[in-house]
């Protein structure tokens, strides 16, 4: 299937090679400034070369007439996905969208309902959900007998990021992305949670800011520091850390009734062929005066590269999609995947700009 890049940002490297691993290929790229999409088509070619050099183009409209376009990748700013989603979809363009995917739900909600109304296949760009490694979670967490029933998630994900971050990165603009840290990273640790509970709505949540930092328009401060709780029925909760201040951290934990599963890698997987979590069931045992706590670990792995190859996350993300598309028929999960997750951190935000107030959530 024939590729269009709406835009240069950094990511779209990454998913060209995926495009290509996935034994599709890109068509166009483009950018509004025409230099920017030649340089960009050069880089990449240089590095994972293309059967043909992609056509470069100046704008997002010509891409979108394209006929050897049949979908598009948008790593476009948030504060503008809103209008490149509706015009792909009315185009007839299938779309792999960046995340957060809208500046809010209401306008995620009409993005959704463009695809649906033109016939055009949906999807956010969470690459960890198409890793071999999730469907071996998933049957540890329906193993009762490993973790037991789940009460907690928790997650963190984060970097810190250096000075020049704050005043040229396009993610420290708040008016292009309007939900900082907590849709950059925060995105990631929900859509963790969500799946992890069979994609339940929590019932509450709560959010806080924990720090804000200033921007390259001392006027604005962008959101650099975040943690929010959600609560489910029967008591379960989630709690989740994501920040722009703290050293690289990308891990996540489900403890239940028996045990607890461990991820220390669960969004960008560690430099390997083999990805790998490691399950707890540790025993505490008293002997007299003694208190023991024993630990009894197993570590599981799934034969998969970490990135830039046929089967890493990335790949199979475009792999899934192309298969999906041929098949004729609009999966409704991955568009309703992205939903709840935007509604969700939209909750998390309204609640930490009142004081952290415990708000509904649907669930």
């Amino acid at each position: 299937m024939g590729w269009g890049i709406l835009g240069t940002a950094d990511i779209a490297r990454k998913n060209w090679l995926a495009i290509l691993n996935s034994g599709n290929w890109v068509a166009a790229v483009a950018s509004r400034d025409l230099r920017r999409a030649r340089r960009f088509i050069e880089y990449c070619q240089s590095h994972a070369p293309m059967p043909e050099s992609p056509r470069a183009l100046g704008s997002y409209e010509e891409l979108l007439r394209c006929p050897e376009v049949q979908a598009v990748y948008i790593p476009l700013p948030t504060g503008t996905r809103k209008e490149w989603v509706l015009r792909a979809a009315a185009a007839g363009k299938h779309i792999v969208c960046e995340k957060p995917c809208a500046v809010n739900t209401q306008d995620l909600r009409e993005m959704l309902a463009a695809c649906r109304r033109h016939r055009v296949q949906f999807m956010d760009g969470v690459m960890f959900m198409h890793s071999r490694r999730l469907s071996q979670l998933r049957k540890v967490l329906i193993d009762r007998s490993a973790i037991g029933s789940i009460r907690r998630i928790t997650s963190a994900f984060t970097f810190c990021a250096p000075a020049p971050f704050f005043k040229h990165n396009i993610r420290a603009r708040p008016e292009l992305e309007p939900h900082g840290c907590l849709g950059d990273l925060g995105w990631y640790c929900i859509r963790f949670s969500l799946w992890a509970m069979g994609w339940q709505m929590p019932q509450f949540v709560t959010g806080r800011i924990l720090a804000q930092s200033p921007t390259a328009n001392r006027s604005h401060r962008v959101l650099s520091e975040f943690s929010g709780e959600l609560l489910f029925k029967h008591g379960v909760s989630a709690g989740f850390f994501c920040s722009f201040l703290a050293h690289n951290q990308e891990w996540a934990q489900v403890s239940g009734t028996k045990g607890f599963l461990r991820l220390e890698d669960f969004v960008v997987p560690f430099a390997a062929d083999q990805l790998r979590f490691d399950v707890y069931n540790n025993d505490f045992v008293k002997s007299g005066c003694e208190f023991k706590m024993v630990p009894h670990v197993r570590s599981a792995s799934v034969a998969e590269h970490s990135q830039g190859h046929s089967t890493a996350q990335e790949t199979n993300l475009f792999r899934e999609f192309t298969r999906q598309v041929r098949f004729g028929r609009l999966n409704k999960a991955w568009p309703e995947y992205a939903l709840k997750t935007q509604t969700v951190m939209e909750a998390c935000l309204n609640s930490a700009h009142q004081g952290s107030a415990v708000l509904k959530c649907g669930g």
